[in-house]
């Protein structure tokens, strides 16, 4: 036992002092919050139990409740729109980003620091922004649209419930785009030059190059940038609350929103705690997948 003591003052133990505290940080902190929600979700709990320890076990009637609720598969849906439009979205600009920045050219530095504008800005602020752009009567884009020939008259983007969602992921799609250029630029540059110049040189053009040499060089990154990239979307919050509200009539509602209107709207704590459960899940499976993504990179 002495030994193993010693070998935290020698420095061969430090490494364990560096992976313990934050360890035991996330498992005080994080794991508690996740196991009481957990915990939540097969017990009724309302305003009067909230504050209890001991709450009446329903087992999986929450569940059953969720599901069967006329409003959940749509809700479900809009945030599988929600999802996939966004990650679609900030992957294809980034990618395109990122390789337009590979080009040497004056100033590109400078550029590509106002592209990280969106990466640093809180959510709020953002979605206050995007709120002023997309307004029906005063907005920017709807005048834009208008002088460009695009629209005839302007478009509320925010009260149809043909395109709010859609103005939420675009906006998401502006906050993210620069984190998956970042990544993506780092991805780029670990791939060997030399590959490239003897693609060339065998005669292979511009598109071959990037399918045979950049793709497959940059699986991993992709594969990770694409599993973060899930979670970041699953957690967003603060462009729905300060955009659309999840409206009109739930048309951009979705499962994130929905658990915190569940539990501090309608006062349905196990219903959001149920909610939130089922994103666990999702949110477990897209860090499996970021852990095996990696597990190559760390293996090298």
């Amino acid at each position: 036992m002495r030994n193993r003591l010693s070998t935290l003052w020698d420095g061969r133990g430090f490494d364990l002092i560096l992976i313990g505290i934050p360890l035991a940080f996330l498992i005080a902190i994080s794991g508690a919050a996740i196991l009481y929600n957990v915990v939540m979700s097969f017990q009724e709990v309302d305003m009067f139990s909230l504050g209890q320890i001991i709450r009446p076990f329903v087992g999986f009637d929450n569940y059953r409740r969720i599901l069967s609720d006329p409003q959940t598969w749509p809700i479900f849906g809009n945030t599988l729109i929600f999802v996939v439009g966004s990650i679609v979205g900030q992957f294809t600009l980034g990618l395109a980003l990122a390789l337009f920045f590979q080009q040497r050219f004056p100033g590109s530095t400078y550029l590509r620091g106002l592209f990280l504008v969106s990466w640093v800005m809180p959510g709020l602020v953002a979605g206050a922004i995007w709120n002023w752009l997309l307004s029906g009567d005063f907005g920017v884009i709807n005048y834009f649209l208008i002088q460009l020939g695009f629209l005839d008259q302007a478009i509320f983007w925010r009260s149809n419930p043909e395109f709010a969602l859609w103005s939420v992921v675009i906006a998401n799609i502006w906050l993210g785009t620069s984190f998956n250029m970042i990544l993506l630029s780092v991805g780029l540059a670990a791939i060997p030059k030399d590959l490239y110049e003897a693609a060339a040189l065998d005669g292979a053009g511009p598109f071959r190059r990037f399918y045979t040499i950049t793709v497959p060089m940059m699986r991993s990154t992709i594969g990770a940038l694409l599993s973060l990239g899930l979670i970041f979307t699953l957690q967003q919050f603060d462009l729905f609350a300060s955009i659309t509200n999840g409206g009109p009539n739930n048309a951009s509602n979705v499962a994130q929103y929905w658990a915190w209107q569940l539990s501090f709207q309608e006062f349905d704590f196990a219903g959001g705690a149920t909610v939130s459960v089922m994103m666990i899940f999702v949110v477990i499976v897209a860090a499996a997948y970021y852990v095996r993504s990696t597990r190559s990179e760390v293996r090298g």
